[in-house]
């Protein structure tokens, strides 16, 4: 009789202690990483510091791809008329000016990219932190970067781009 009261005693503190858990309800966050780097004003700064940085050699990179191609349609044009050897200076000519083009299309990409990833890394840790801060503050249990699904509930990326913005 004593082992069926130890397993009912037991059953019960089981329930007990399983019923303390439910009754503490986790407080769990999910923030939209992607709306933040595209609606956090320090995010907009960094796109148009990096348009105002970059902006120049684009436009230049175009006005030569533009002459380029000018140069290509006049000796399509002027073909018929120039001598063989005329017309294989400037094929290579236009050749060597094409692959100048190309090659600072490439560096103009090359420097763009590394510099929208320090921009980017700059905003992340920015955001890391301001989230970090919330959850101490707010007391979460988890938050969570990019999931598949989520309650608006939860979404608390209004309150991350909020805190954000209001740094200086």
């Amino acid at each position: 009789m004593s082992k069926l009261l130890q397993s009912v005693a037991l059953a019960a503190s089981m329930m007990v202690a399983a019923a303390a858990v439910h009754a503490q309800e986790l407080k769990i966050g999910y923030v939209n990483s992607e709306r933040v780097l595209k609606e956090a004003n320090l995010a907009k700064a960094a796109q148009s510091k990096l348009e105002a940085e970059f902006g120049k050699r684009e436009k230049d990179l175009s006005a030569l791809e533009t002459k380029l191609r000018g140069a290509a349609a006049q000796l399509e044009k002027d073909a018929p008329t120039l001598s063989d050897a005329e017309r294989g200076r400037r094929q290579r000519d236009l050749v060597e000016q094409d692959r100048d083009l190309q090659r600072k299309r490439r560096e103009w990409q090359e420097d763009l990219t590394q510099r929208k990833n320090e921009e980017l890394t700059a905003v992340v840790e920015k955001a890391n932190r301001v989230i970090k801060q919330i959850f101490d503050n707010e007391k979460y249990d988890l938050i969570l970067q990019d999931a598949i699904h989520f309650s608006p509930r939860v979404d608390i990326t209004k309150k991350v781009i909020d805190a954000l913005n209001a740094q200086k």
